[in-house]
Parts: structure tokens; sequence; C-alpha cells
């Protein structure tokens, strides 16, 4: 039997109301200057006050960084580093969506190591210690909470550098239900389709795990359960907490294993078309999904997905609940009122040479359970180019 090594997660607490601990983590990790790093909406929203409120309880210092974007740049985290700099911040926290997280983890690249972004694209390139960050998603989708890496643009050639290291990683992740309730119903979508494929993605990877497999199932399941309600209700705060802490749970998965060609194809979506992420991936993920069952080892894998959720029978063949399976992201898709195909985004044709080039150079696509090509990948988004998502896919 293979030795399996499992990377640490953060502490994590769950639950309405988590975040008026912020005050008490921050001073069991020994801060009392902290920066919160998240983006105007949230501002907006009384979030970032809140959290400013119980800081001071604790007799903590804070200041904001509200200048986050969608799909942060080099430039936004090097602003971040200086407000940090100036403010002589002991501990970070981010707030927000993956945007946050991620400029939050940036930053702390480069406040205590020094450099630029680009010193960290890879993993473990970090040689000094980093500030302990606190993880406040206030949606649900990412994972970023979970995970020890930051996706940042180059802001000169728009290419998105995945920056890993196991000191990036949060030392406590906050899961309050109430702060996913003012995310645009878009947002809800977007985020917690991109969740899904990672439930799904990271349970096929080549890097799954035992460990690994038992976050990504149970994400699905919550996924899968109770995203619906998310859609349709959204005050639902059960619904939202259990999509919050199925997205987590996919966001440890991802860490002890890895994603696939789905989210390899979805990122040259977003460099040249600003596809929004969660969209991009949901777009392309049946057909990736139809791609990799054809290696027996993750059509096994899907089959156990629909097994377990009760979509299927016990005697049902692996294709035939890789079928069931299948149908039923379509179904979460239909749910979740997105664009179904790149032929909807204005995507034109023509584009996808380019688009599958990019693709196969992206670092999740060797982890992809079955080899796929510049050919492979064109194949897919040829697929995605005009085929409407329906149930009955």
């Amino acid at each position: 039997m293979p030795i399996h090594e499992t990377k640490r997660s953060p502490k994590i607490l769950f639950g309405q109301d988590a975040f008026s601990q912020i005050g008490d983590e921050a001073r069991r990790l020994g801060a009392l200057r902290v920066l919160v790093v998240t983006d105007n909406g949230i501002v907006q929203a009384g979030h970032a006050e809140r959290i400013a409120h119980h800081l001071h309880e604790a007799d903590c210092k804070s200041t904001l960084f509200t200048e986050v974007v969608e799909n942060p740049t080099t430039e936004t985290v090097d602003d971040c580093v200086q407000v940090a700099r100036d403010f002589g911040a002991e501990l970070i926290v981010g707030l927000g969506g993956g945007s946050s997280l991620d400029t939050a983890k940036g930053c702390n690249f480069i406040l205590s190591n020094g450099g630029r972004m680009q010193d960290y694209w890879g993993y473990a390139k970090a040689s000094q210690p980093m500030l302990p960050l606190i993880a406040v998603p206030t949606t649900a989708g990412t994972g970023s909470e979970c995970q020890s890496y930051a996706l940042i643009s180059d802001a000169a050639t728009h290419q998105k550098m995945a920056c890993g290291d196991p000191k990036a990683l949060p030392a406590t992740a906050i899961l309050d239900p109430g702060l996913t309730l003012t995310q645009p119903r878009f947002v809800a979508a977007c985020t917690g389709i991109d969740a899904l494929a990672h439930a799904i993605e990271s349970a096929v990877s080549l890097r799954q795990t035992p460990f690994s497999s038992i976050y990504s199932r149970e994400a699905f399941r919550l996924l899968q359960e109770h995203l619906e309600s998310v859609f349709s209700s959204p005050d639902d705060l059960h619904a939202r907490g259990q999509v919050l802490l199925g997205a987590a749970f996919a966001g440890i998965a991802i860490e002890n294993s890895m994603l696939g060609c789905a989210h390899s194809a979805a990122n040259p979506l977003t460099a040249h078309f600003g596809t929004v992420h969660g969209n991009a991936v949901g777009l392309l993920l049946p057909h990736a999904m139809r791609y990799n069952a054809e290696d027996p080892k993750a059509l096994a894998t899907y089959a156990r997905l629909a097994l377990e959720n009760r979509l299927v029978n016990r005697d049902a063949s692996d294709s035939y609940a890789f079928e069931s399976l299948h149908a039923r992201v379509n179904e979460l898709l239909v749910a979740a009122k997105l664009p179904h195909t790149l032929d909807a985004l204005d995507v034109p044709a023509s584009e996808i040479p380019t688009l599958a080039k990019e693709a196969s150079t992206q670092w999740t696509a060797q982890f992809n359970p079955r080899s796929i090509s510049v050919q492979g990948f064109e194949a897919l988004y040829e697929a995605a180019h005009g085929t409407a998502c329906s149930p009955a896919a």
C-alpha cells in the first residue's frame, strides 16, 4: 500500500455569527495590528465594518485595503503590500470571495519574503515565514480559505500564475453562512458551480488520495443536495451553510489532490474574454467528465459518486451510473441559469485553436485522469461551443 502524505488544513470555525470570533482568533495568533483585505462591495454590505468592530473589541487595531478586483493582478497585490507595510501589519484577514483571499495571500508572499509575485509562481518558493492569515469567505465556491495557493494574473501578460506554498495556507478559516446572504444571485451561481467542479475534478485527479477522496465525496454530497435551494431560496440560511461547508471541503480536497482539464480549459476563457471563472468551469465540466469517463478508474469514481448520492441503484453498471451523474450535473447547471455554451458567451469558433494551445499549458492539465493534448482541448471547446446543457443531456 502506498504511503500518502496529508497536508494540514486550517482551523475551521463554522456556524452563524462565527465571524464574531475573529478578534479572539487574532489575539490567539499573537497579532494586534490587522490588515483586512476586501473589496468595495463588501464594505458597502457592512461586513468590513462589523469585522473591524470585533477586532476593536479584542483591542486589535485594523486598517482596510479595499481595492481588490476580480481576477487580481500583480499591480493589485503590490498596492496591497504598500498598505500593509505602511500600517505595520502583524496579521492579514482576507474578507470576501476568492479574489480577496488570493490578494491577501499574494500580499503575504511579498510582504514576508520580498521580490515580485512572479518569483513565487509554482510551489514552495518562499524561504521566510509568513504572517498568519485568517480567511473569511463571503461567497461559497472557491475553497481558497482551505488552500495554500494564490491565483494572481501578471498585469503585463495576463497569464494566471498559481503561487503556492505551505506557509501561505490560512491559519484559520471562518465560515459564517450569514455573510453569504448579500451576494448577488449570479455570484452565488458562479461560485456554487465552481465548488461543484472542484469536488468532481478533485475526486478523479491523478493525485487523488484516500484522504482527499473523503473530502471530495462529502463536498459533492453537500453541494448537490443544497445548491438548488440556494439558487431558488436565497434566504435559506441552512442551505447556504451546507454549500459553504461543501465549498471548504472541496478546497481541502484540492489542497490534497488537484484539479483537471475543465479548470485548464476555463482559464484562457477568463484571460481572453473576461468570462467569470465559475461560469467558464461549469460550461466545460460536463464535456470534461465525458472525456474522462473513457478512463476506467475515473468512470468507477464517477459511478461511486452517483451511487453514494442515491442517483442509481446498487446494481447499476458504471456506465449507467456515470450517465445519471452527468445528468445531475447538467440539472444543477440549468438551475444555476448560467450561459451554457461558448456561443452564448460570444466566443468565436475561430479562437478555439488559440484557447486549446493555452489550455494545454495550464498546470492542472497534468493532473487530469486521462492525458489530454491540444487536440483534446480543441474537442472540448468544440463540444462546448454550441451544445446546450439540459437535464436530459
